[in-house]
């Protein structure tokens, strides 16, 4: 097919910071932090993305982070220098192995029979890549080995990038490869990774792991015509499959039958077109389309909807089987992606899009897509596009990983988008740009999702009036009303290395123009972001309305506003901002704020107007380290500061900030500083040891503490081995209690007291290593006294 004419995808530049959340504010979900079992490079306990109840995709594995597993290797990070390898891992942390025998080892949580793995290794000189391979071992048994490779890897220099070391800007260090393990392998089984060998790699650093239970292939429904048995398609993936395959849909088509893609790799060199047809295969795992033209490289794998222009598709189904491309390099005008074309009244489900240019983009004018289920990795550019008008079309339960340009996008070049929906998706670490934007759009939902981890020229969320063909003259700009509800944002934003200053997590543009519409940003977290939390730059953006919005760290500042607007804020709590003011606002009263009730952390008046822009304060998980002082701190000291401390009585810990190595479900630490037995603190199952740390707000001599669980008699009786460390600065502890078990007994109150030596500290830590009642550490009250 003629591709109709492509557009340069056009790259400003933008940026961000960092901080930390742990608690649920108003209606929105916890967050729970990763955290690590004994091992030898443990990492900095993170925010996860993976861990955000009741939004974002539900995914069928269970991922671990290596910088938690057991390893003799060396941790990297954390670090969000653009350039960086951990500033690309998930959580920016990641580990290396460079020497034979060196190791990570993950332990399962839950049964599996197939694993995925994160992994980066280095370029070759040549900047062509690397091929290498690295032991698989179960429980210490046979070594498997899998093939890894750096060739869809190693972009440099500026947009839209090159393959050529000698350039500037390295990045797009990692990739996935996964394996299965030929049985099901119990909770507890021990999975490692290990170098077997460095002459074909100097090394493997290993970001995470995703463990899967796979179901078996989905057998050939009845009446369906087979590629394989009905076509003589080659399921070796020896033969050009291409034409076996196309001559099936269109037999499917014609006939009204379905057609089924049998377990095996197909070589397909070119497009695959339906229309009016349903393509399933026996599971993403099992049946797999790969391949490129081995001459004509602007060729290769795709599974596409007519172009409108020639009228477009319409009532197709794709369901349950792999694209992986052979995609090396990113040219714009190549037609290389996953899906694309115009595909209306149709339903992408359950599909693995991996090594092509974008998962799906998508050029109308077409309606109803949805695309659901899926899973996108490894792209050179957009995971998915909705392009040229496509109108009520919805991304959901979808899974986006390592794009090489924007997650999720919607882009209203010349003809309107209208009610299209991003909702319950992870989109996590897009290489270029943002997690998740719309360029333009009337109608737009984003909302439920998760957004972690931009890398640079972006945010977590962007709404904007950019880019080619986005104006209100043709009817493409932001209209109507755009929703953003229920999203959580974790380390997004990033601190542009071409602008040279931070973009937010979540920014606008009025770029093009500006912003003339309603737009609703409510129960939403912006957790540890890199640089500021909400962003405004260009044009000018109004009708801004904020609602029950918890921001936890910036690694800047609260508000950056670049350029004129309204806005309404009502419910905005924000804590733990780097800067001592809040807001960094140069425009002055071009910029009208509307306070509601219930706000607090994020106003000042005057504004911060510097001229400058400050580096951004990282810490990945935890309050920035001295930039934060009091929201209204005194002007003036005591003019007769008391000659004697007073006296402290009662339980200095309740209601004072407190932060956990992890927690299951709701049960976050807050819970056992706020007076109240009945909730509780539990720490994350099955990963002893675990820590609570209060912070008393000052130095004191306490010498008692009482711990409590629920008063109720379904608490069984239990002894959790417990110590306990002091600070004075949140960073070197000391022990002020050994290792000891404290029995909690209903009939007795459940509670249990630790008798401590007096030492002045600010910051009291447990560290819990056992519970006999649970795989997790519980309290209900975390009480202390100086008496």
């Amino acid at each position: 097919m003629t591709p109709p004419p492509r557009r340069q995808l056009l790259r400003r530049s933008i940026s961000a910071s960092l901080s930390l959340a742990l608690a649920a504010f108003g209606t929105a979900a916890a967050v729970v932090l990763s955290s690590a079992p004994p091992a030898e490079a443990a990492g900095v306990p993170a925010p996860s993305p993976m861990a955000v109840p009741g939004r974002g995709a539900t995914v069928p594995f269970k991922e671990q982070e290596a910088e938690y597993a057991a390893t003799n290797g060396t941790l990297i990070g954390p670090n969000r220098l653009y350039g960086t390898l951990p500033s690309e891992a998930s959580g920016r942390q990641a580990v290396t192995l460079d020497a034979v025998g060196e190791y990570v080892e993950f332990t399962l949580t839950a049964p599996a029979n197939a694993m995925s793995f994160r992994y980066s290794l280095p370029d070759n000189a040549a900047g062509s890549g690397r091929d290498a391979s690295i032991n698989v071992l179960v429980n210490g048994g046979s070594p498997k080995a899998v093939p890894v490779t750096s060739k869809y890897g190693w972009y440099y220099g500026g947009y839209p990038f090159n393959n050529n070391p000698g350039d500037t800007n390295p990045h797009h260090f990692y990739d996935e490869a996964r394996t299965m393990f030929g049985s099901t392998l119990a909770a507890g089984t021990k999975v490692r990774l290990q170098v077997s060998s460095t002459s074909a790699s100097p090394s493997f650093t290993i970001d995470l792991a995703d463990f899967e239970q796979v179901a078996a292939p989905t057998a050939k429904p009845s009446g369906a015509l087979d590629v394989v048995g009905d076509f003589g398609a080659d399921p070796t993936g020896a033969a050009d499959s291409t034409a076996k395959i196309q001559a099936a849909v269109d037999a499917g088509k014609a006939q009204g039958k379905e057609v089924y893609i049998p377990q095996g790799t197909f070589q397909v060199r070119d497009h695959i077109i339906v229309d009016k047809v349903t393509l399933r295969g026996a599971g993403p795992w099992y049946s797999v389309l790969t391949g490129r033209d081995p001459s004509n490289r602007s060729k290769a794998v795709g599974v596409y909807g007519k172009y409108a222009a020639n009228g477009g598709s319409s009532n197709v189904t794709l369901k349950d089987f792999a694209i992986i491309g052979d995609i090396q390099e990113r040219v714009d005008d190549d037609q290389v992606n996953a899906i694309g074309g115009a595909l209306s009244n149709s339903t992408v489900d359950n599909i693995w899009m991996q090594h092509t240019k974008c998962g799906a983009w998508m050029d109308g004018p077409m309606d109803n897509l949805t695309i659901k289920n899926s899973r996108i990795l490894d792209q050179t550019a957009d995971g998915v596009n909705f392009h040229y008008g496509v109108t009520n079309s919805t991304v959901t339960n979808t899974f986006v990983r390592n794009s090489g340009d924007d997650g999720l996008a919607m882009w209203a070049e010349n003809v309107p988008n209208v009610k299209n929906k991003f909702t319950f998706n992870t989109v996590i670490l897009p290489i270029l740009a943002n997690n998740i934007v719309t360029y333009g759009g009337k109608d737009i939902t984003i909302s439920d999702n998760v957004m972690s981890d931009t890398i640079t020229n972006g945010g977590g969320l962007h709404i904007a009036n950019r880019y080619p063909g986005v104006n209100s003259g043709q009817g493409t700009a932001v209209s109507g009303t755009t929703t953003a509800a229920r999203n959580t944002l974790i380390r997004t934003g990033n601190n542009d290395f071409n602008w040279r200053f931070g973009v937010g997590a979540i920014w606008f543009s009025g770029l093009n123009e500006p912003i003339n519409a309603t737009v609703n940003i409510s129960d939403t977290e912006i957790l540890d972001s890199s640089y500021a939390a909400i962003h405004l730059i260009e044009g000018a953006t109004n009708g801004l309305h904020f609602n029950n919005i918890k921001i936890d760290g910036a690694g800047t500042y609260a508000l950056q506003v670049q350029s004129p607007g309204t806005a309404t804020f009502t419910n905005v709590v924000a804590t733990h901002i780097a800067q001592p003011n809040p807001i960094h606002n140069c425009v002055g009263s071009g910029f009208q704020i509307t306070r509601g009730t219930g706000n607090s952390g994020w106003y000042a008046d005057p504004p911060a107007c510097t001229g400058n822009w400050p580096d951004p304060v990282w810490t990945n998980g935890g309050v920035p380290q001295g930039g934060t002082g009091p929201t209204n701190p005194p002007t003036d000291p005591p003019t007769d500061p008391p000659t004697d401390p007073p006296t402290d009585t009662g339980n200095l810990a309740q209601g004072r900030p407190v932060t956990e190595s992890g927690h299951a479900d709701v049960y976050g630490a807050s819970n056992a500083v706020d007076g109240n037995a009945n909730t509780y603190w539990e720490s994350t199952n099955q990963a002893f040891p675990q820590t609570i740390t209060v912070d008393l707000g000052a130095a004191k001599a306490v010498k008692r503490l009482v711990l409590k669980l629920p008063p109720a008699a379904a608490w069984a009786t239990r002894t959790q081995t417990l110590s306990v460390s002091g600070s004075t600065d949140n960073n070197t502890f000391n022990s002020l209690k050994g290792s000891a078990g404290y029995t909690f007994d209903p009939s007795s109150g459940n509670k249990a007291t630790v008798t401590l030596p007096g030492t002045s500290a600010r910051y009291l830590r447990l560290t819990f290593t056992g519970n006999t009642g649970w795989p997790a550490a519980q309290l209900s009250e975390l009480e202390a006294y100086t008496s």
